[in-house]
């Protein structure tokens, strides 16, 4: 037994032995997948870029709809060249364009019956009013011959006429005087035409449903999303049937708002934007000296950059994070540069690279 402990124990020293020396060894470092960036320059300046189209002024340029909507047609597709104008896509626009319709079919009635007040008297109506004065004229005639006959007769012998005949008669040819006077005054009204007033308040009531239409088909036009300019498409991030709105498209994987269309400029020219702290401004060259090297992440390819413009705003540095509520004391100076044009480079607009800046 006690010879059996002693083996035991003597394995275990053994084995703690190995243990111990197998724990002591070091392995050797393995090696990156990729050269890291380097500072080609004494004294360079490290800033973070982020590749975008090439553009006079600004960056990418994101369209949002004025409009909310469904969205119906998209008749373009990522990585499209587009002219200015071109429909990049439409909105469901059925109930807006029904509308438009409704206020064009109302601002015509009432020109229609604008018309019809400036068109006044109507032929045909000025003809009856005249008509009715001539009967009128004939009915005073008659009542105006019938009371001097009446007259006449009880002047030569009162006794030949009654008195009540001759006030009837009196009667008769006073109402047909009336009646004259106001089949006239009727047919001077119908020659005078629609009044004036009237006349103003249709147009102003054409005027107004007129505008009302006008600013429905503007807003119609809002339905559909243009292109503001000529440039390629690289992005489009709603799908048909998805709802977009003023503050864009809800994008699945972000969780976040983000715009319906991406447009860039054309061609094939990409521009580096990047963002250098706050505190190495100083440290910045004149422009006519600046140089700039690109490191692309994950491969070993470097490119000597042209300076096109320094963007003279300092702002916080959250533009590669798009964090909006992040906190940030660091501000940073957008610097822009130009990628030389070749056909062994395989970048896109969005990615992240290194960039030293010296002179």
């Amino acid at each position: 037994m006690k010879k059996l402990v002693f083996v035991l124990s003597g394995i275990g020293l053994i084995a703690g032995c190995a243990l111990a020396y197998l724990s002591a060894l070091t392995q050797p470092p393995l090696p990156p997948a990729f050269p890291p960036a380097t500072n080609p320059y004494p004294n360079g300046i490290y800033a973070n870029g982020i590749l975008e189209s090439d553009q006079s002024s600004g960056a990418n340029t994101n369209l949002y709809p004025e409009v909310a909507g469904t969205v119906k047609r998209i008749p373009v597709s990522e990585g499209q060249q587009v002219k200015a104008g071109a429909i990049l896509l439409e909105l469901d626009d059925s109930i807006q364009r029904a509308t438009v319709e409704q206020l064009q079919s109302q601002a015509q009635a009432a020109l229609s019956l604008l018309e019809e007040l400036k068109a006044q008297p109507r032929k045909e109506t000025l003809e009856i009013a005249e008509a009715q004065v001539v009967a009128a004229e004939a009915s005073w005639k008659t009542a105006h011959d019938e009371l001097e006959k009446q007259q006449a007769a009880y002047n030569l012998d009162p006794k030949s006429i009654s008195r009540e005949a001759l006030d009837s008669a009196a009667n008769a040819f006073a109402g047909a005087a009336a009646n004259l006077a106001v089949a006239k005054k009727q047919c001077d009204l119908t020659r005078a035409g629609a009044w004036i007033y009237d006349i103003h308040n249709q147009e102003r009531q054409y005027t107004a449903l007129w505008n009302s239409s006008r600013s429905a088909e503007a807003l119609l036009s809002k339905y559909t999303v243009r292109a503001p300019k000529d440039g390629v498409i690289l992005a489009v991030n709603p799908t048909l049937g998805s709802f977009v709105s003023a503050q864009g498209a809800y994008d699945t994987y972000t969780q976040g708002m983000a715009p319906v269309i991406v447009l860039g400029s054309p061609g094939s020219r990409l521009n580096v934007r990047c963002y250098i702290d706050e505190i190495l401004v100083p440290r910045l060259p004149d422009h006519s000296k600046i140089k700039a090297e690109m490191s692309v992440r994950g491969s070993g390819v470097k490119v000597a950059l042209e300076f096109v413009r320094i963007q003279p705003f300092v702002s916080p540095k959250i533009e590669l994070s798009d964090q909006r509520l992040e906190r940030v004391d660091v501000r940073v100076l957008p610097v822009i540069f130009r990628i030389p044009k070749s056909r062994d480079l395989n970048l896109y607009p969005g990615q992240l690279v290194d960039v030293y800046i010296g002179q």
